[in-house]
């Protein structure tokens, strides 16, 4: 008997799903509030600087290991400016190619087989895989609607001799959940108790609308033990750049650097001068990433609510969670989800394939509202024709 090509812990059904999803949107023609991407381009100045830096030849060839030191010292500046974090270009900034392998090699680098990793389901489907290549062991900690708020005293039960890492989501795709400074407090007290790492994944970190942003780095004695990464992909409408980074210890970067040398070595060499001038423009620009969105939040969330959704309004990120439990003809969000193309014309996702407790997300469907008015509108329309307020999703 031959061994399987593919360990079937990566083989998760949320890769498998994608696929599918926007294969059927391309199918039937269907609005597709799948995938997390934007139907517009970001600031026309950065695609600007990104062309010049390619004309001009400008990291044409491969660029520092670390990124460039014009990118670098913006990360450092944007963790300055907003947060008052410190950080040094030269030895705490590792540039990666987008949060997901700053996210890998994170966990390549700093657990070890047989460790366990404390992870918030549902979660970016990319963290069940990458604990996985590292060997290790996920512990997850159920947000359950309708609120999705933390449950700590779960958490420090999870917590064992083999626990090494956090692996922090906020605000949190795909719930949409900002923890509070209070949630965040409590989770960092667990981390200096039991003297474990946390890497936080803050890539939504300007999209909240309800709430703060607080990275879990600036409260005490949490810098030297966590690891806080982001990109460019969301907060400026490039997500097929893959511009990722991460901020933390010298000791840390140096260990993440190390694993990422041999994942992709380097990337995107003219997109770093063109993020790097990204992260130099102004507040107003920063602002209007959530005044933008939230009238989009807000549009969606009522006409998911008058198709018949139970709707979850989400305090950040641009994907909404909804139930279809009270809706009939339909199983689970699953095979909901692979109605829905064929008999509305719009392509939503299954919570369950965010979730090891498949049950929890059984109902679960993730709408993302990153798309022009004109196109949340026409999406809503067509799931209010479908009779979904009715029940009458058949088969």
């Amino acid at each position: 008997m031959h061994r399987p090509l593919l360990n079937r812990n990566l083989a998760g059904l949320g890769t498998t799903i994608f696929a599918e999803m926007s294969e059927l949107a391309a199918a039937t023609g269907s609005i597709n509030l799948g995938q997390g991407f934007p139907d517009t381009d970001g600031p026309a100045e950065i695609a600007r600087a990104a062309a010049d830096a390619v004309l001009s030849g400008r990291g044409n060839q491969y660029p520092p290991g670390a990124g460039i030191p014009d990118l670098r010292r913006a990360i450092a500046d944007h963790q300055r400016r907003f947060y008052d974090l410190r950080v040094d270009p030269a030895d705490e900034v590792l540039v990666t190619t987008g949060a997901t392998e700053a996210i890998a090699a994170a966990l390549l680098a700093l657990i070890e087989p047989g460790d366990e990793v404390i992870a918030f389901e549902p979660y970016y489907d990319s963290y069940a895989a990458c604990i996985t290549m590292a060997g290790g062991v996920r512990v997850p900690i159920t947000l359950r609607e309708p609120d999705f708020r933390p449950d700590i005293d779960a958490m420090a039960a999870a917590i064992t001799e083999r626990t090494r890492l956090i692996l922090l989501n906020s605000p949190h795709n795909p719930t949409g959940t900002v923890f509070t400074a209070d949630e965040l407090a409590a989770i960092a007290d667990l981390a200096r108790r039991h003297d474990l790492v946390v890497v936080s994944d803050e890539v939504y970190e300007h999209m909240v609308f309800d709430g703060k942003h607080v990275p879990i780095a600036t409260l005490p004695g949490m810098r030297e033990r966590t690891l806080t990464i982001s990109s460019a992909a969301k907060t400026f409408s490039f997500t097929g750049w893959k511009i990722g980074w991460a901020t933390g210890t010298p000791e840390m970067v140096a260990a993440v650097r190390t694993v990422k040398q041999f994942l992709t070595y380097v990337s995107g060499g003219p997109f770093q001068y063109a993020v790097a001038a990204a992260l130099a423009l102004p507040d107003a620009y920063y602002s209007s990433i959530a005044s933008d969105l939230v009238v989009k939040r807000d549009l969606m969330c009522d006409g998911l609510a008058r198709a018949g959704f139970e709707v979850f309004r989400p305090a950040g990120t641009y994907f909404i969670t909804t139930s279809v439990r009270g809706l009939t003809g339909a199983a689970d969000g699953l095979e909901f989800c692979r109605r829905l193309p064929h008999q509305a014309g719009v392509v939503a996702i299954p919570m369950q394939v965010f979730y090891d407790d498949a049950e929890a997300g059984r109902f679960g469907v993730r709408f993302a509202f990153c798309k022009r008015a004109e196109v949340l509108a026409q999406a809503v329309d067509r799931l209010c024709r479908m009779g979904a307020g009715r029940g009458q999703v058949t088969a």
